[in-house]
């Protein structure tokens, strides 16, 4: 009988595959967030992407950021309030990304790896493409509860790792 001895300097495949999310974010060239997501079926690796302009476009480091606000109504200590939101329309997110160069069976039951808790547009298309799980580092507070609440309603496992700690290599400041 083999039996498999716990490593303790192996890393656990949470940890394993969110430090690959960060280096694929690594590639983005987007100076507010660099932002790296993971096909994963198993523990095998289908596919990586990351946020930035279309293929052949110029990307927000060479035309600049194109910010759009947006007003939402939140319920704040019991009363209505506008809040505003930034959001840059010039780059496809790295969910996006991954859903568009990956195959709907691949994800039948899969699980997406994302540095980043996805925005309200990248849960929707999520929730709808047969991902089973979908793991996450930063939190995204813009888009948090509705998000939360999707996934909660599609049955589909939503887990932040707030203690995970990113490769050094991969590090830089976010602009919320």
């Amino acid at each position: 009988m083999v039996t498999e001895l716990q490593d303790s300097s192996r890393k656990d495949w949470d940890t394993y595959f969110l430090d690959i999310a960060y280096m694929v974010s690594t590639r983005s060239r987007c100076p507010r967030r660099h932002v790296g997501a993971l096909l994963v079926q198993g523990k095998k690796l289908l596919g990586t992407a990351y946020n930035g302009a279309p293929m052949g476009v110029s990307d927000c480091s060479e035309a600049g950021c194109m910010i759009v606000e947006e007003l939402e109504v939140k319920l704040l200590d019991g009363q209505e309030q506008m809040v505003k939101k930034q959001r840059c329309i010039r780059t496809i997110h790295a969910e996006q990304n991954l859903l568009l160069f990956t195959d709907r069976i691949d994800r039948e039951g899969s699980t997406v790896y994302v540095t980043d808790q996805p925005c309200w547009t990248c849960a929707n298309m999520l929730a709808n493409s047969g991902v089973k799980e979908i793991v996450y580092h930063r939190s995204y507070p813009k888009d948090s509860d509705n998000v939360t609440q999707l996934m909660q309603n599609k049955g589909i496992i939503f887990r932040n790792l707030p203690s995970y700690e990113p490769p050094a290599q991969a590090g830089m400041n976010v602009i919320s």
